[in-house]
């Protein structure tokens, strides 16, 4: 049974006994300590993982931000997991696809839909494989506006951790579905930009979710959850992410702020991955709302 309540069961089982009460060589290869960890010099190699399904009205900033402001100082390889019956999306991808940018390398990566939700699933499959110094576990509503990538390189030099995230962005209102900004016509996807004076600051206080930059040797030694198999399992409607701060237990880190510049993110009413005009859907609306 893959239901909330179990959900929930096994986020209290896991984020809360890993690497307290059980040793963490229980659920997974001990991580690398922070002392051995590559201290790469000269150019960085990072990839950054994104997900998306419903999504190709945000997705398209993330991808014209590489587009409009390709890095300069790193190579980068851009990972972008998706479902084809997203038609949205797939034209996004096969429109960017044709796009030739310098020091960025497309690697697009098609799942069901059943293992899109499951974050988890392609995040390790990447993990495991990736020739990066940093891996970058981001969401598709993420910018990397102008120097951001670059700015990521000068951040994690010489940085000994195995786990990184920025310590700030810069986000908008909450804005509702009929906002022009998330109202984008995806019949025919192009580059777009976005305004920045309609971002404001916002202090990351942990590294969650999107904010998780993983140094290489950490990644392809533990994957993500790799070892825990409900995390690796398909499901049949999009997940809560619990399965993020079962990962940061399993590597050992909490961790640590750097300063990136230029990072954006559209924050929006209306979330993609759940159904349109459901009961959950509205719950977690006005909630959103509410904290907002």
């Amino acid at each position: 049974m893959d239901s909330d309540l179990t959900a929930w069961l096994y986020k209290q089982f896991y984020c809360r006994l890993i690497g307290s009460v059980l040793p963490i060589t229980w659920f997974g290869p001990r991580p690398p300590e922070v002392d051995q960890l590559n201290m790469p010099e000269g150019r960085l190699r990072i990839e950054i993982v994104s997900h998306c399904w419903n999504y190709a009205h945000l997705s398209v900033y993330q991808l014209s931000s590489l587009v409009n402001y390709p890095p300069q100082d790193i190579d980068l390889t851009y990972t972008f997991f998706y479902a084809e019956e997203d038609i949205a999306t797939a034209r996004l991808v096969e429109a960017f696809d044709k796009l030739d940018i310098p020091h960025v390398s497309w690697q697009w990566k098609t799942m069901t839909r059943e293992e899109l939700f499951r974050r988890a699933i392609g995040r390790n499959q990447v993990a495991l494989v990736t020739k990066a110094d940093w891996i970058w576990f981001a969401d598709c509503d993420l910018i990397f506006h102008e120097g951001c990538l670059d700015s990521i390189a000068t951040a994690l030099h010489h940085k000994q951790t195995r786990l990184a995230f920025p310590a700030s962005e810069q986000i908008t209102e909450l804005l509702p579905a009929e906002h022009p900004m998330v109202n984008l016509d995806t019949e025919l996807p192009g580059v777009v930009n976005i305004d920045p004076s309609m971002f404001r600051v916002n202090k990351i206080d942990k590294a969650k979710g999107a904010f998780q930059i993983v140094h290489g040797d950490v990644a392809r030694t533990c994957g993500y959850c790799k070892d825990l198999a409900y995390y690796q399992r398909p499901t049949s409607r999009w997940r809560k992410t619990f399965e993020d701060t079962a990962f940061r237990r399993l590597i050992a880190d909490e961790g640590l702020p750097v300063p990136v510049t230029g990072l954006h993110r559209i924050r929006h009413q209306v979330k993609g991955r759940y159904v349109a005009g459901s009961k959950l859907s509205d719950v977690r609306k006005g909630l959103r709302k509410l904290s907002d």
